[in-house]
């Protein structure tokens, strides 16, 4: 829907096609005879498709068009869900009780649907570490993680050090990063 619909005399088209009340197909009208018509039915002539050729009118109540166009902007808003990228930092030395903490609060969020930045803080000379001693480090919150989840990106060297990516899991179980 444009941002401002035309109705009666807004319109500037010679002829509409003319879709009636009940939404039967009147035909292609003059403009003037077309709002005689919708006078005779004591309702509006709306203008439906104005880039059709000709353009098409409906004949109903404005109230009613107005109401049916704001309810199904309102159901399309509800079922476009907006998938948000939450992201949790663990650093080489974090202790066993704040990974199970975080771990925590990343499994409320896959329970939500977000998916989960999961980065891996490796400050100076740490980010040269063996990689496969890097990744162990990430399995360990991985772990303790109660939701079950999928991994969306391997883990991938960052400006701050490793980052993974992982979201909520259709088929159900776990998936485990082993290299």
């Amino acid at each position: 829907m444009s941002t401002q619909t035309r109705i009666n005399h807004q319109i500037k088209a010679k002829e509409v096609r003319v879709i009636g009340p009940e939404g039967e197909n009147i035909g292609v009208l003059e403009l003037s005879s077309a709002l005689v018509k919708a006078k005779e039915y004591g309702l509006d002539l709306i203008e439906i498709s104005p880039n059709a050729t000709p353009p098409v009118a409906k004949i109903m109540d404005f109230g009613k068009f107005q109401y049916l166009e704001n309810k199904k902007a309102k159901a399309s808003k509800a079922k476009s869900h907006s998938v948000e990228v939450k992201s949790a930092q663990v650093k080489l030395g974090t202790g066993e009780h704040d990974l199970a903490l975080k771990a925590k609060k990343i499994s409320e969020w896959l329970r939500e649907g977000h998916r989960v930045k999961i980065d891996l803080f490796l400050p100076g000379r740490a980010k040269y570490l063996d990689r496969n001693f890097l990744n162990t480090r990430l399995e360990r919150i991985l772990k303790l993680i109660s939701e079950e989840y999928k991994i969306a990106e391997p883990p991938q060297k960052s400006p701050k050090g490793l980052t993974l990516l992982v979201e909520k899991s259709n088929e159900g179980g776990k998936q485990n990063t082993s290299n």
